[in-house]
C-alpha cells in the first residue's frame, strides 16, 4: 500500500490531497472509476518501462500499485516499431461494457481490450499489429492516442505529436463499434500551438480539445485547449490558454499529459509535472488540481495547489 507523498501547505486539513498525490516517478496519466474504485494508468520514468504502472484508489489518498498482462515491450513490438517503451495509456470503458485501451509503443499505436480495468488484457486486434504503425503517417510521431465517446455513444480516436520540439500533429478518426476499425479517413486536426497529448472532453454542446504545448522535458511544457463545434474542428485557441503552465516559484514545473475526470459534478485534472534532475532524461510525478470554467464556458487558469477530498476511505469514516 503506498501513501500520497506531498506535504500539507498551512491550513489544509489532514485528508487534504496534495501534490504529488503518491511516491515515485510516473507520467501521463488515464484513469477510469468502476463502483467506488479508480484506476490509475500511467507511463513508468525515465521514458518508460517495459510495462505500464497501474495503481487503485478510493480515495486518492491511498493506492495499491498493481500489474497488468498488457501491454508489454515485448508483446507490443511489430516489424515498424521503433525502440521507444510503453507510454502514455488511455482507457475508457465503452458502450459494449467492455474497457478499451490505446497505448503508444515503440511510436505505434496499439488497441487492448478486457472485461475488466486489472485485465487479463489482450490486443483487440485478432492478428497482434498495431493499430497504428510506425510508418502509417510519416509526418506525425504517432503516440499519445486518447479515446473519445460522445453522448450518443460514437467514439472517435485522436493522436500525434511532433518531431524536434516543433511541429506537432494531431489526428482525428471516427471508430466503429468494435473500437478498432476507422470509419473513414483519420484526418488532422490540428489546433495552434498544439505540440501532443491530445484529450477531448464536451461541455455545453461544445468540443475542447485539450492538449500539451512547448517542451516535454522543461519548462515551456503547459496545458493549452482549443474549441470547436464537433469533433473534427476547426478547432479555436481557448481563452485564458494555457491553463497550467510552470509556476514563478517553479514548484510546478512543465506540467502537462493531462486527463480530465469528473467526481460530484467537480471536473480534476490529473497531469504530469517535472522533477527536474541534471540526468539527460526527465522525472516526472503525478499531480491533481481542480479544473474550473467561467460563465462562458472558457476554462480558467489552473491553480497547482491539490484538492479537498470527496471520497472518505472506509478506514477513516464512522
Amino acid at each position: 500500500m503506498l501513501a500520497g507523498s506531498g506535504l500539507r501547505a498551512h491550513g489544509q486539513k489532514k485528508d487534504f490531497i496534495s501534490n504529488p498525490i503518491l511516491p515515485g516517478y510516473f507520467a501521463d496519466p488515464a484513469v477510469i472509476k468502476e463502483k467506488d474504485t479508480y484506476y490509475i494508468y500511467a507511463t513508468i520514468d525515465p521514458w518508460g518501462g517495459e510495462e505500464l504502472a497501474v495503481f487503485e484508489t478510493k480515495d486518492f489518498k491511498n493506492f495499491t500499485r498493481r500489474h497488468l498482462n498488457w501491454p508489454t515491450k515485448k508483446a507490443c513490438t511489430s516489424p515498424t516499431s521503433a525502440g521507444a517503451m510503453v507510454w502514455a495509456p488511455a482507457v475508457k470503458k465503452a458502450p459494449d461494457g467492455k474497457f478499451y485501451m490505446y497505448v503508444s509503443v515503440g511510436s505505434e499505436i496499439w488497441a487492448g481490450v478486457s472485461k475488466s480495468p486489472l485485465g487479463p488484457w489482450k490486443n483487440a486486434k485478432p492478428d497482434n499489429t498495431p493499430l497504428v504503425a510506425q510508418n502509417h503517417f510519416p509526418v506525425v510521431h504517432n503516440i499519445d492516442a486518447d479515446l473519445f465517446i460522445d453522448d450518443d455513444g460514437q467514439a472517435y480516436l485522436y493522436w500525434g505529436s511532433g518531431f524536434n520540439w516543433v511541429n506537432g500533429h494531431c489526428m482525428a478518426v471516427k471508430l466503429k463499434k468494435d473500437m478498432i476499425t476507422f470509419d473513414g479517413l483519420p484526418q488532422e486536426v490540428t489546433p495552434p500551438q498544439y505540440f501532443e497529448g491530445p484529450h477531448m472532453i464536451k461541455r455545453n454542446g461544445k468540443y475542447y480539445l485539450m492538449f500539451s504545448e512547448g517542451k516535454a522535458i522543461d519548462a515551456t511544457y503547459r496545458v493549452g485547449y482549443a474549441v470547436g463545434n464537433n469533433p473534427f474542428g476547426p478547432f479555436k485557441y481557448g481563452e485564458n490558454s494555457p491553463i497550467l503552465s510552470t509556476s514563478a516559484d517553479s514548484t510546478t514545473y512543465g506540467p502537462g499529459h493531462h486527463t480530465v475526470f469528473q467526481e460530484k459534478g467537480q471536473d480534476y485534472i490529473l497531469y504530469h509535472r517535472i522533477f527536474p534532475q541534471k540526468e539527460e532524461y526527465v522525472l516526472r510525478q503525478l499531480c491533481l488540481d481542480s479544473l474550473r470554467y467561467d460563465a462562458k464556458g472558457n476554462f480558467l487558469k489552473v491553480q497547482p495547489q491539490g484538492v479537498q477530498p470527496w471520497v472518505q476511505s472506509k478506514k477513516k469514516s464512522r
